[in-house]
């Protein structure tokens, strides 16, 4: 793993996200996650908020494994991407600190204008180089 090369490995990640077809998003994600590699996504602060207000703890959303992380990359694509709204992109800040990469992403307007959301990525990688741990925070 001490050759990986971190905007590919980025490029790879979020091209998952846009990928309009099912089988080669099926494929990308095979591709990109271990097996049972788990994505844990800070839910946005209205969702935290809402949990909070029924009385509940802190809120985090985990997708395990291949199946789960493809019904996950599809929902998104699905509602961001599919309508021809949005698109992801990284901002290509990678940093990597042995086994962890870090990353900056964008939902900007397919058409152009302002960014839309942005994320922070934590991964963790596997002997392989495939991701075996994926945190996400929203940060606008």
């Amino acid at each position: 793993m001490a050759d990986l090369d971190l905007d590919h490995l980025t490029d790879r990640y979020v091209a998952v996200w846009n990928e309009p077809d099912p089988e080669r998003r099926r494929a990308a994600i095979r591709d990109v996650w271990a097996p049972d590699a788990v994505h844990v996504l800070q839910p946005p602060e209205e969702m935290r908020k809402t949990a909070g207000e029924l009385g509940f703890g802190r809120v985090v959303l985990e997708a395990r494994g291949h199946r789960a992380l493809e019904y996950r990359v599809t929902r998104a694509h699905e509602e961001f991407v599919a309508p021809g709204t949005f698109v992801f992109r990284s901002r290509g800040d990678a940093d990597r600190l042995h086994d962890i990469v870090r990353f900056h992403w964008e939902m900007a307007p397919r058409d152009g204008g302002d960014i839309a959301g942005v994320g922070l990525e934590v991964l963790v990688l596997g002997p392989d180089g495939r991701i075996v741990g994926d945190y996400q925070f929203i940060e606008g």
